[in-house]
């Protein structure tokens, strides 16, 4: 569950560049993106925070919430765009839609990005004051606002888990490792000239 401030910037096609422009990534770790998220519109060009960017309000500096427009996340595949917004302190993105691959990413690295009608999210934005009263609970799939209002959410069960469970992909597919050895067990007697083309590249791979 988490329990938060929640920031509006509702604007559309909110592409990676925007997140953490590309030569950030070739200095930075995980955990130094923070800083650099929304950089070109987060400072001026003397380095200074620029007032008329809604992030930089005293009232949304510790939101964990980020509602926006479609198509966010949109552009290049850059797995650090996620980092970014995580070092920035956000651990869920509401939006219309979202760039394919970034939308991938979330799930892989613990942010949760769901999809509600821009309607919706209008009418969360009139509710996102800066007070800390957002609740999104992941288990009953539900969003409650500052002013007592409920909507659910429908999320991928396998990806719900993965969330809920602090795993990744690999982890949930080695649960299926019996699976996994009696298919090829099967598939060994069924096609055994593909196994055996297989472990005699596998023998001779420097």
């Amino acid at each position: 569950m988490l329990t938060g401030v929640a920031a509006p910037l509702l604007t559309a096609n909110i592409d990676t560049d925007v997140l953490i422009r590309v030569e950030r990534m070739l200095d930075l770790v995980r955990g130094q993106f923070g800083p650099y998220c929304f950089e070109s519109w987060r400072t001026r060009p003397d380095g200074s925070d620029d007032p008329s960017f809604v992030l930089n309000e005293q009232r949304y500096r510790t939101a964990s919430i980020l509602l926006a427009g479609a198509n966010f996340g949109c552009g290049s595949s850059r797995e650090p765009a996620v980092w970014a917004l995580w070092d920035m302190g956000f651990r869920c993105v509401i939006a219309p839609s979202f760039g394919g691959i970034f939308f991938d990413n979330c799930f892989q690295n613990g942010m949760l990005p769901l999809v509600l009608p821009a309607e919706l999210i209008s009418e969360l934005a009139e509710e996102a004051d800066g007070s800390n009263g957002f609740t999104i609970d992941l288990f009953q799939q539900s969003i409650t606002t500052p002013k007592g209002k409920t909507l659910t959410f429908a999320i991928d069960a396998a990806r719900r888990r993965t969330l809920l469970e602090g795993r990744d992909e690999i982890s949930m597919t080695l649960d299926r490792d019996a699976e996994i050895t009696a298919f090829q067990d099967r598939d060994r007697i069924g096609r055994p000239w593909i196994w055996t083309l297989s472990e005699q590249e596998t023998d001779s791979a420097p």
